[in-house]
């Protein structure tokens, strides 16, 4: 595919092209060229008449753009050229997975678009609540017992799964995933585990930090990905 720089002046725009585009969407996309640049070459015919890309041009000349990329189909007939320019837009129609845009678009700035994203401010209020509101994380004093690590968890029903899964006749990476699931099962004391942490010197501190076994700095355990972490707590926990 040949990608060559047109003069704007030089293209025309197909007089009956089915497509509309109105002002919102041609200043989105001219915000776009503006952030990102041509992500796609504009298509055009033997001619010079557009394919596919109208509204880029139109961007283009909001801009003032003067020249812009574009990519020849020389080889097609009218009606190849004619059912593109229909098939292009009609195949770029398609539905959303609300669900996961909504996971996605409280992490991105759109600030300088006009998007409609069809989401309910409760949809995006949610996701976001769930990755930034703070948790009740429970408090625990160091005391003076000293702890060995095997004091700090149990992992009987690990240990239980795993012997399990290795007497089973199964596929030996599928052995391998559910041995890796099953030390979701390894519960931690977390009491004993703040005691050791209380003791320990300063590079076990903060790997045992990033590890989420105990929370200092409740921000940073944010940016790590922790906003959950009571959940689990309860989960694991025990005297």
């Amino acid at each position: 595919m040949k990608i060559e720089q047109l003069p704007i002046k030089d293209i025309k725009p197909y007089d009956r092209n089915a497509k509309k585009h109105d002002e919102t969407q041609i200043n989105n996309v001219a915000e776009s060229i503006k952030q990102f640049g041509f992500a796609q070459p504009l298509v055009v015919d033997k001619d010079n008449v557009v394919i596919i890309g109208h509204c880029r041009l139109l961007a283009s000349k909001k801009l003032n753009l003067e020249t812009v990329p574009v990519v020849r189909m020389e080889d097609l007939t009218q009606e190849q050229v004619d059912k593109l320019r229909l098939v292009d837009n009609k195949t770029n129609e398609s539905e959303w997975d609300y669900e996961l845009l909504a996971e996605e678009i409280p992490e991105l700035d759109f600030s300088g678009f006009d998007f409609d994203w069809g989401l309910s401010s409760e949809s995006t209020d949610e996701i976001e609540k769930k990755y930034t509101e703070k948790v009740d994380i429970p408090q625990y004093e160091p005391s003076e017992n000293e702890y060995a690590i095997n004091e700090l968890y149990d992992d009987e029903k690990k240990k239980q799964l795993i012997e399990e899964i290795d007497e089973a006749d199964i596929d030996a990476e599928v052995k391998e995933f559910l041995k890796m699931a099953a030390y979701r099962h390894v519960k931690f004391n977390y009491k004993r585990i703040a005691d050791f942490y209380a003791k320990a010197d300063k590079e076990i501190q903060e790997l045992m930090e990033k590890s989420a076994l105990v929370i200092i700095d409740y921000e940073d355990a944010i940016k790590n990905g922790y906003s959950l972490l009571n959940s689990m707590i309860g989960e694991y926990e025990y005297d």
